[in-house]
């Protein structure tokens, strides 16, 4: 299993950096991605301190925790300069937050986030076929989540990325350890909602190819 969108105390998951690591390992977990909340206010005080904790944890334990953020209800005219700032202080994978039908979100968050770069777009509710196309076009990889409060959109975002080529990821933006799963709760998941074998496989192939990418940024 490789999950590159969980949280930690740092934002507003419940387990510490080491916790969640080692439960995720115990899931059968290969690797994980850190990517707490953050915004102009506190990615440089979250941002260091999960480098850190990965830094430490990947000397030790047998998974590899690549350090990142989730960009979070951050103002348009702002992500531009976070991903920068993310990616130039040591974040292995950015994730931006996107237009959940769960939350406020501002509109547009989608397109930026595409426009700019970002790693993967998360839980990005309505996501419309110009926004996938652009995404296929730029090698940014679109989220199918495992999160209650986001996944009701999962339909829908499968089908538009589908059609536009667009790569596919799945994630579990786990907040706590129940909301962790293995490569076969993983497998059940992604057929429930009609995904071919062969799909499935992509989309595996697809947090590997994305995992080992960025991990020798």
């Amino acid at each position: 299993m490789i999950d590159l969108h969980t949280h930690t105390i740092f934002s507003d998951g419940g387990l510490l950096p080491s916790e969640l690591v080692r439960r995720a390992l115990v899931n059968g977990y290969k690797a994980i991605g850190i990517t707490d909340h953050v915004d102009a206010s506190n990615i440089d005080f979250v941002l260091p301190r999960i480098i850190k904790a990965a830094e430490t944890l990947n000397k030790h334990w047998g998974i590899t925790v690549l350090p990142g953020v989730e960009i979070t209800h951050a103002p348009l005219e702002e992500i531009p300069n976070l991903i920068k700032f993310a990616r130039g202080n040591g974040a292995k994978i950015v994730v931006l937050h996107g237009e959940t039908v769960s939350e406020p979100v501002l509109p547009g968050t989608n397109r930026t986030a595409i426009e700019c770069g970002a790693d993967i777009l998360a839980h990005p509710g309505h996501l419309y076929p110009e926004d996938a196309a652009l995404a296929a076009e730029k090698g940014v990889y679109i989220e199918i989540t495992t999160r209650k409060n986001h996944s009701t959109t999962n339909a829908e975002v499968i089908q538009v990325a589908r059609e536009a080529n667009a790569k596919l990821v799945l994630n579990t933006d786990t907040h706590d350890e129940e909301d962790l799963i293995n490569d076969k709760k993983a497998t059940s998941f992604l057929k429930a909602l009609k995904l071919t074998q062969d799909e499935i496989r992509q989309i595996f192939a697809n947090s590997k190819e994305l995992f080992r990418n960025r991990s020798r940024s």
